[in-house]
């Protein structure tokens, strides 16, 4: 009874930890914009780049990135004074926070189900249990957006990078199993909130961003 007690409250930390609408509030707050009625009507970094500059983007991409994380790092706590630190399946229970913190995100009770794709929690989360994590995502995320120029592209090659990480890093001996499959169920729960970025991406409408998109402009000119 206490092991589905434990696993409860590391489910409940990430969701509502993910849940948190930070990007939405931000955005209402300086530039009294619904992101909700905004493009996408996403809640991540994206669309508030969209809705209101660059500023507010990393913003919301951090503070994202941050709650993610901060799941983990609640939960981990709460664990280790309910279960002791040596639970023997305190990494399943971390596992569901990260997955429930990307769910919570994508999903929010606070905004009638609604959210973001999920791609900056999901950084965060698994920043948290390795922080190598962080800066390979953000050199592939740029990488993606300078060459690529769709962030929804960017988000789905982030989504399949944390299962190789963790998949590697599983082999080594250096991360457990219950990571390798969290990543693999958030890189589902990414892909299925981008359904719709994924359907433009095959038919040839999908948006596109920064450089790429200034060169296409100017070849339209050509």
């Amino acid at each position: 009874m206490l092991i589905i007690l434990y696993f409860l409250v590391a489910g409940l930390i990430g969701y509502f930890g993910g849940a948190l609408p930070l990007g939405y509030l931000y955005v209402k707050k300086t530039k009294k914009v619904d992101l909700r009625l905004v493009s996408s009507g996403r809640t991540g970094g994206t669309n508030a780049y969209r809705a209101a500059g660059l500023s507010a983007g990393i913003v919301t991409g951090l503070g994202d990135v941050l709650k993610g994380a901060g799941s983990i790092w609640l939960s981990q706590l709460a664990l280790d004074a309910l279960a002791g630190e040596d639970w023997a399946l305190r990494s399943w229970a971390l596992a569901l926070t990260g997955v429930m913190a990307v769910v919570g995100h994508n999903w929010s009770v606070f905004l009638n189900w609604r959210g973001g794709a999920g791609t900056t929690p999901n950084v965060g989360w698994a920043t948290a249990l390795w922080p190598g994590v962080f800066p390979i995502a953000f050199v592939v995320m740029i990488g993606m957006l300078l060459g690529v120029g769709m962030a929804s592209v960017a988000s789905l090659t982030v989504a399949v990078l944390l299962p190789v990480i963790f998949g590697i890093r599983y082999a080594m001996g250096l991360s457990p199993l219950a990571y390798f499959l969290a990543s693999i169920a958030t890189a589902l729960v990414v892909t299925y909130a981008l359904r719709p970025n994924i359907k433009r991406i095959i038919e040839g409408n999908e948006r596109v961003v920064g450089p790429r998109a200034k060169r296409l402009e100017n070849k339209s000119k050509e």
